[in-house]
C-alpha cells in the first residue's frame, strides 16, 4: 500500500488537470468532442485498436488537439511529481538517490578516494551538455510559456495550508492558462529560421540554467567540504554549450553574420542577467560605513562611482556596485549590446575576469569585516555565474562536413598555383597539408576571387577568431568535422583555422585557440577511428599543437548515423569498441581523451538515461571529461525548469565522478560473443534496408514527407534527394519510425542476432547471454534502453501505417519481415532477462505509459487515416494541419522521439 500512497499526489494532479481540460473542451467545442475525448481516455488494451468515432473535420481537429494537450499536461504533472518525490526523500533523511552528487561523493569517500585525487580530477575536468537545434522540438515557445504557468499553478495547488478561496482562485488561474493553450496555435505558420532557434536556445538560461548551475556548484562544494573536511576551490568545469548558429553541416542558412548574431544574442542574455543581479545586490548591500568597514578595493570602486547622491555617501558597497554596473554597461556596448542601466558608463572590462575580480573584492571585503553571511548568498552565486557564463553565455561549437573543408582547401591550393588537392591520395594530402601548416605563409589572397562556398567558410573562421578576441577564447572552443574519415580531414580543418588565425605559429611552434574535433559517425569510420588517431598523433606538427591544448584531444562519436548505418546492436557495440581502442591509443600518445557523445533523445540515436550510460562506459574513457549533445524535445523535458535541470545536470556530474574515480566493477565484455551478435544483427538490418523497394516503404508507411513540411527546424530533412537511407538525415529517420510507433531503429536486428547465437551454441549460449546480462553494465544498458522502446512501440498501429503503402505486395513482404523480427526480439529479451513483462523493473515508466497510451494510440490511428487522406488530396491544407497536430501530440506523449 505504501508504494501506491506515494503516487496519490500525482493522481490528484492528473485528476485536476483532466477535469479542467474536460471543462475547457466542453465549453469551447461542445459535448460531442468532449465525449469523444473521455471515451478515448477510458479505452484499455485491445479496445485501443478499435475504430475511433467519425467526426467532421473541424471536430476531428479539436479531438486531436485535446489528445495532444492531455499528453503535455500529464508530462508537467509527472515532472512535478518527480521533484516532489526527490524532496520527500531528502526530507525523510533517506539514503541519497542514485544519480545524486551526495551518493556519488559518499561512494568515493567510502572507496578511499583522497581529497587530493578528487581535487586533481576536478582541476582538469570538463563536463558539458551541448544544446543543438536538431528539429524534433515541435512545440512553440508560446506553448512552452503556457506549460511553465501550468507547472507554477499546479505546484501552488499542492501547498498544504490553502484556504478554500485560495484553492478556487488557483484552479481558476490554472483553467485560464489551459484555455489560453487551447486557443493558441501549436503549429508554426512560418518556417523557423536559425535566428529563431538561437532565441529558443538562449531562453533556457533564465528558465533554468542561471539558477540550476550555481546551485549545483554550491551543492558540490558543500558535500565535498562535509565528507573530506577540506574547503574545495572548484573550477567551473560544468558548462552548457551550444551548436545553434555554429553548426553548418547540412544547413546552408548559417553564415558569419549568423555566427556573430548567435554570440551577441547569447552575450545579451548574460549581460542582462548580471545587471539584474547587480541591481538586486545594490538593494541588499545597504551597509553603512558608520557601522562596518570596507576594504581598499571596494573604496576605490566607491570613489569612482557614478552614484553621487548624498544619501549614498556613507554606503560604500552601493556606490561600488553602481561603478560595477557602469563598467558592465560599457563592456556590453563594446560588444554590441545595449543595457537599460541608470548609471553612467565607466571604463569597460577587458573580459569577464575583470568583472569577477571586482565582485571578488566585494566578497573579500564582506568576509574580512564581519559580513561573511552576506557574501555567501546572491554575491557568491553571481561570482560563480560570471565564471561559468562569461560574456558569452555558452561556448559555441563550429561544425561542418569534411567534404566542405576539402573543397575549400582544394580551391585555396588551386588559386595559389599548388597541387590539385582532390587528385592526391591520402599520403600525399597529409604531406602537402603538413608542409603548408609548418609555414606562416597564408594561401588566401585578398586580390583573388573564390567560390561562394569558400568565401563563406573562410568568413566564418575569421569571424570566430574575431569573436574570441572580443568575448574571450572560451566563446568558441571546438571545430567539429562531420563524417571525418582520415588524418587529412583533420589537417584540412587545421589549415582553414590557420588561415583565420585560430592556429598561429609562435617561433615555428603551432598554437591553437580551438580544439579540432573529428566526428566518427558511420560504422566504417568508427572501426577506423583508432587508425586515424594513431597516425595523427604520430605527426610531429600535431604533437606540438596538442601541447598548446594541454594535450587534451576531443573525439566525437556519432550515435545517430552509426545506428542508421548498421542498426541498434551493431552501432552500440562498435561505439563501445571504438572507445576502448581510443583509450589505448591516447594512453600510448600521452594525450588526454575527451569524448563527445553525439546522442539524441531516442534510443535509436543513443538516448536513454545519461547516468546509466556514462557509468557503463569502457574503463578509462571518461576520466573527468565528457560532453553530451541535447536536442529537440529532450531539451524542453530536461531543462525548462530549474529543479529538473538541476537534477539532470547533477546526474551527469555524479556519473562522471563515479566513472572516473569510483570502484565500479568493469563487468564482463565477451568480445567474441558481441562480435558474433553484431555480425548477425548487421546482416539482418542491412538485409531489411537494402531490400528493393525499402525506401518506397519507408516514405509511404511513415509520416516522413509530412514531417518535412512541418515548421520545426531551419535545416532540410535530407542533404540531397532521397534514393536511399544514406541520403536521409538520422533525425527524421528516427522521428518518423517513432511517429508510426514501430520504433524500428531502437531494436531491429537484436532478435535475429540472439536467435542465431543460440542456434549456434545451444543452451550454453543462452546461459552465457543470461550471465552477461547480470554481469555486464554495457549489455544491461543496451537491453534496458531497448526495453523502453519495445514498451512504447505498437505493432497494431504500425500495421495500419503499412497499409498506406501503395504496393500491397511490397508492404506485406516488408511488414511481415519486420513483424517476424519484432517477435524474435521480444522472445530474446524475455529469455535473456528472465522478465515476464516489459518494464517489470521500472514501475514509474510503466505507470506513465499506461496513463498516456490511450491518447497516443488514438493519435497514431488518426494520423494513419489522415495520411491516407493527404495522399489522395496532397494540397489539402486542413488535412496537413491535422497531421501536424498528431505529430505534435505523439512527440509530446512519447517524450523522446528524435
Amino acid at each position: 500500500m505504501h508504494d501506491q500512497d506515494k503516487d496519490l499526489p500525482l493522481r490528484a494532479d492528473l485528476a485536476c488537470l483532466d477535469r479542467l481540460l474536460a471543462e475547457v473542451v466542453n465549453e469551447q467545442e461542445g459535448a460531442l468532442v468532449s465525449g469523444a475525448v473521455q471515451a478515448i481516455a477510458l479505452r484499455r488494451g485491445d479496445e485501443r485498436s478499435h475504430p475511433l468515432p467519425q467526426l467532421a473535420p473541424q471536430a476531428a481537429a479539436s479531438l486531436l488537439r485535446a489528445c495532444g494537450l492531455y499528453a503535455q499536461l500529464f508530462n508537467i504533472a509527472e515532472d512535478l511529481h518527480h521533484n516532489r518525490r526527490r524532496r520527500a526523500h531528502q526530507q525523510a533523511g533517506s539514503t541519497p538517490q542514485q544519480g545524486s552528487v551526495a551518493r556519488a561523493l559518499a561512494k568515493l569517500r567510502q572507496d578511499g578516494v583522497s581529497f587530493h585525487a578528487l581535487h586533481q580530477l576536478l582541476s582538469h575536468a570538463q563536463i558539458g551538455a551541448v544544446l543543438t537545434a536538431h528539429p524534433t522540438e515541435v512545440q512553440r515557445q508560446s506553448v512552452l510559456d503556457g506549460h511553465r504557468a501550468v507547472r507554477r499553478f499546479l505546484s501552488q495547488l499542492n501547498a498544504p495550508d490553502l484556504t478554500p478561496e485560495e484553492r478556487e482562485e488557483l484552479e481558476a488561474k490554472l483553467k485560464r492558462v489551459i484555455l489560453a493553450l487551447w486557443q493558441t496555435s501549436e503549429i508554426r505558420h512560418f518556417k523557423m529560421t536559425v535566428r529563431d532557434e538561437i532565441s529558443n536556445g538562449v531562453a533556457y538560461h533564465p528558465l533554468a540554467f542561471f539558477e540550476a548551475l550555481p546551485a549545483l556548484y554550491q551543492r558540490l562544494e558543500r558535500e565535498i567540504g562535509q565528507l573530506w573536511e577540506e574547503t574545495p576551490n572548484l573550477p567551473s568545469f560544468i558548462r552548457v554549450g551550444s551548436w545553434i548558429g555554429g553548426d553548418r553541416d547540412g544547413n546552408p542558412n548559417v553564415d558569419a553574420g549568423l555566427l556573430r548574431h548567435a554570440v551577441t544574442r547569447q552575450a545579451q542574455q548574460a549581460f542582462e542577467y548580471y545587471l539584474q543581479e547587480l541591481k538586486s545586490l545594490y538593494r541588499e548591500l545597504s551597509l553603512s560605513s558608520r557601522l562596518v568597514e570596507a576594504g581598499p578595493d571596494v573604496m576605490a570602486l566607491a570613489e569612482d562611482s557614478p552614484d553621487t547622491a548624498v544619501s549614498r555617501a556613507e554606503e560604500p558597497y552601493r556606490r561600488a556596485l553602481a561603478t560595477i554596473q557602469g563598467k558592465l554597461r560599457a563592456s556590453a556596448r563594446l560588444r554590441g549590446v545595449e543595457l537599460a542601466c541608470r548609471w553612467d558608463e565607466r571604463a569597460p572590462y577587458r573580459d569577464h575576469h575583470g568583472l569577477a575580480r571586482d565582485l571578488a573584492a566585494l566578497s573579500a571585503s564582506l568576509r574580512a569585516h564581519g559580513s561573511a553571511l552576506l557574501a555567501e548568498g546572491r554575491l557568491a552565486r553571481l561570482l560563480r555565474s560570471v565564471d561559468v557564463f562569461g560574456f558569452f553565455l555558452m561556448p559555441l561549437d563550429l561544425r561542418q562536413h569534411a567534404a566542405v573543408h576539402e573543397g575549400v582547401v582544394a580551391e585555396l591550393f588551386s588559386a595559389a598555383g599548388l597541387e590539385e588537392y582532390r587528385a592526391l591520395d591520402e599520403a600525399a594530402r597529409v604531406r602537402v597539408l603538413s608542409r603548408e601548416l609548418a609555414t606562416p605563409r597564408l594561401l588566401f589572397s585578398p586580390y583573388l576571387r573564390y567560390g561562394e562556398q569558400a568565401e563563406k567558410e573562410l568568413a566564418i573562421f575569421r569571424e570566430a577568431a574575431s569573436i574570441q578576441r572580443e568575448f574571450g577564447v572560451e566563446a568558441i572552443g571546438q571545430c567539429i568535422i562531420s563524417n571525418c574519415a582520415s588524418v587529412s580531414d583533420i589537417l584540412a580543418l587545421a589549415l582553414l583555422c590557420k588561415e583565420a588565425g585560430l592556429i598561429r605559429l609562435d617561433n615555428g611552434v603551432p598554437r591553437a585557440s580551438v580544439n579540432l574535433v573529428p566526428l566518427f559517425e558511420t560504422i566504417a569510420d568508427l572501426e577506423n577511428s583508432e587508425t586515424v588517431m594513431r597516425a595523427l598523433f604520430a605527426l610531429p606538427w600535431y604533437k606540438q599543437l596538442l601541447d598548446s591544448r594541454e594535450r587534451v584531444q576531443e573525439v566525437m562519436l556519432g550515435y545517430s548515423d552509426s545506428n542508421k548505418d548498421g542498426g541498434y546492436l551493431t552501432s552500440q557495440w562498435q561505439l563501445y569498441q571504438a572507445e576502448t581502442r581510443l583509450v589505448k591509443v591516447f594512453a600510448e600518445a600521452g594525450a588526454r581523451l575527451q569524448l563527445f557523445h553525439g546522442r539524441g533523445g531516442s534510443v535509436g540515436r543513443g538516448g536513454g538515461p545519461s547516468y546509466e550510460a556514462i557509468v557503463a562506459q569502457p574503463a578509462g574513457s571518461v576520466a573527468g571529461r565528457i560532453r553530451i549533445t541535447e536536442q529537440g524535445e529532450v531539451i524542453t523535458a530536461k531543462y525548462s525548469d530549474p529543479a529538473i535541470a538541476g537534477r539532470n545536470l547533477e546526474a551527469l556530474v555524479a556519473a562522471t565522478l563515479e566513472a572516473s574515480l569510483g570502484h565500479i566493477p568493469g563487468g564482463e565484455i565477451d568480445a567474441a560473443l558481441f562480435d558474433e551478435l553484431s555480425a548477425s544483427a548487421f546482416a539482418a538490418y542491412r538485409g531489411l534496408v537494402e531490400t528493393p523497394g525499402f525506401m518506397q516503404y519507408f516514405l509511404e508507411a511513415t509520416p516522413v514527407t509530412a514531417i518535412a513540411r512541418l515548421n520545426i527546424g531551419s535545416r532540410p530533412a535530407s542533404r540531397k534527394s532521397l534514393s536511399s537511407i544514406a541520403d536521409l538525415r538520422a533525425i527524421p529517420w528516427v522521428f518518423s519510425w517513432s511517429q508510426s510507433r514501430l520504433m524500428l531503429p531502437g531494436w531491429f536486428g537484436v532478435g535475429s542476432a540472439v536467435a542465431a547465437y543460440v542456434q549456434a551454441h545451444g543452451d550454453a549460449g543462452l546461459a552465457r547471454l543470461q550471465h552477461l546480462y547480470r554481469h555486464s553494465p554495457f549489455f544491461q544498458v543496451m537491453l534496458s534502453n531497448m526495453e523502453q522502446v519495445l514498451a512504447k512501440a505498437d505493432l497494431g498501429i504500425a500495421r495500419r501505417f503499412s497499409e498506406l503503402v501503395a504496393d500491397r505486395g511490397l508492404a506485406a513482404r516488408l511488414f511481415g519481415a519486420i513483424e517476424a523480427e519484432w517477435q524474435k526480439t521480444h522472445d530474446a529479451f524475455f529469455a535473456i532477462t528472465g522478465q515476464h513483462e516489459l518494464l517489470e523493473g521500472n514501475p514509474t515508466l510503466r505507470r506513465s505509459l499506461e496513463t498516456r497510451l490511450p491518447f497516443l494510440d488514438a493519435l497514431g490511428l488518426l494520423q494513419a487515416d489522415l495520411l491516407a487522406r493527404l495522399r489522395a488530396e496532397p494540397d489539402d491544407e486542413d488535412t496537413l494541419y491535422a497531421i501536424h497536430l498528431t505529430i505534435n501530440g505523439t512527440s509530446a506523449g512519447l517524450r523522446n522521439t528524435g
